[in-house]
């Protein structure tokens, strides 16, 4: 998984574009976690999401388990995927959830599709 991703939403996020890079390494602490970035083009209010925000987590029985943090504090947002059958590990697909404070209540999950970029 370390490396560069491109990630597709369907439909885009409310207030955010379709797409986003995600850079992924071993995470500094915890050799067998994940921790990277995810870049976004936002203009103008993105509510609480940055440009940037960090990521962290695991890869566990097959699932992607990412934490966005807009403000390496709080927990922005949430990437939960599992490997595209037949992909090699080079495609992922799941669900990705605003837990922002500017998030609509109870807004559901956005289909998200993460597709490794070539080194």
């Amino acid at each position: 998984l370390y490396g560069d991703w491109q990630a597709r939403f369907d439909p885009a996020p409310p207030g955010l574009p379709p797409t986003a890079t995600l850079r992924l390494h071993r995470h500094a602490e915890f050799s067998e976690s994940l921790a990277g970035t995810v870049q976004r083009q936002v203009s103008g209010a993105a509510g609480s999401h940055a440009a940037e925000a960090a990521l962290a987590g695991d890869l566990e029985d097959g699932v992607l388990i990412l934490d966005e943090s807009s403000d390496r504090i709080s927990i922005t947002g949430t990437w939960n995927g599992e490997a595209v059958p037949g992909s090699c590990g080079k495609a992922y697909r799941g669900i990705w959830t605003d837990t922002s404070r500017s998030a609509v209540p109870d807004a559901p999950g956005v289909s998200f599709t993460l597709t490794r970029l070539p080194s």
